[in-house]
Parts: C-alpha cells; sequence; structure tokens
C-alpha cells in the first residue's frame, strides 16, 4: 500500500493506492493505478509527475483516511496533519514518516491510461529510510516501523519478519 503525493500549480494532493508495482529496474519503472474520477488524476496529467510514498504501520489511519477522502473536497495534508519535505526532482511533495519514496515522471501511454488508469513512470529518484533500509535489505527496527499491506475494507498486514531460502 502506497500514498501517492501529486500537484500542479498551487494545487496539491495525497491519495491511497494498493495497486503501484516495479516493471523495470534498469531504468527503474513503476506503473500505478490513478482512477479517471479522482483528483490526483487531473494533478498527474497536469504536472506530468508524482511521488509513491511508502508508509509504515505507524500510518495506518493517515494510510486509511487518506483513501476514504477526495482532495476536491477538501485538503488532505491539513486535514491529517501531514508534514512533508519537498521533492529534488518533481514538484510533488515527500510525505514525512514513510519508509522509502520514489520520484516519478509519467511515461506517456495514453491508451493505457484512458483505457486501463495504468500510469507508467520513471523513477527519477528514490530514498529509503537509513534505519530500516541497511545494506540494500529491508529491516525494520521496529513494529511500527514495517510498511503496509491492503487486504479490503481498512483491514492490512504488516510486512513480516525476513525468512530466507534455502541455497
Amino acid at each position: 500500500t502506497t500514498l501517492i503525493t501529486s500537484a500542479a500549480g498551487d494545487r496539491r494532493n495525497v491519495m491511497t493506492a494498493a495497486w503501484v508495482l516495479a516493471i523495470d529496474f534498469d531504468p527503474a519503472k513503476v506503473v500505478a493505478v490513478i482512477a479517471a474520477d479522482t483528483f490526483t488524476r487531473g494533478l498527474v496529467e497536469a504536472s506530468g509527475e508524482f511521488v509513491v510514498n511508502v508508509p509504515t504501520a505507524k500510518m495506518i489511519d493517515i494510510v486509511y483516511a487518506a483513501g476514504k477522502a477526495s482532495g476536491l473536497d477538501e485538503d488532505k495534508f491539513a486535514a491529517l496533519a501531514l508534514t512533508t519535505s519537498p521533492a529534488s526532482i518533481v514538484g510533488a511533495p515527500l510525505l514525512d514518516g514513510c519508509a522509502a519514496w520514489l520520484e516519478c515522471r509519467v511515461v506517456p501511454e495514453p491508451h493505457m491510461q484512458e483505457r486501463y488508469d495504468l500510469f507508467v513512470a520513471d523513477v527519477v529518484a528514490a530514498w529509503a529510510d537509513d534505519a530500516s533500509f541497511v545494506d540494500g535489505v529491508w529491516r525494520f527496527p521496529r513494529d511500527e516501523d514495517r510498511t503496509l499491506h491492503h487486504l479490503s475494507g481498512g483491514v492490512f498486514v504488516e510486512s513480516g519478519e525476513i525468512v530466507k531460502a534455502k541455497s
């Protein structure tokens, strides 16, 4: 489960997105489902960019609330008391307190965007929390730092223990 931030002009928004995944590593690319009837969709289409923020378990109520309200109706940053930091390349903000951040620029794929709500994007900058991502491996020092995965209806699971296959 992720939080997508977007911005265009003097407007910005945050939305919850469960369908975001990596589709390539070199160069890094992601795909995100951003429905046509969302405020975020308009901002992403206007700016051609967004940020994928990977929230932690301690952010569960924010993640759920951000998915239930529209940014057209209210400033979700203010309503959810979200603090942000400026991104290094794109105009959308980074959400403070997340486990990781991906700054993304949309790769124009009009057919996929219109028919399937799929946005392919180049990852132009990326970071992970130093306490949780150590030597290229996720290691969550506290349970509250684990990432979230939405099941349905406000029910989530946290990333679990690290297990390793036999070689």
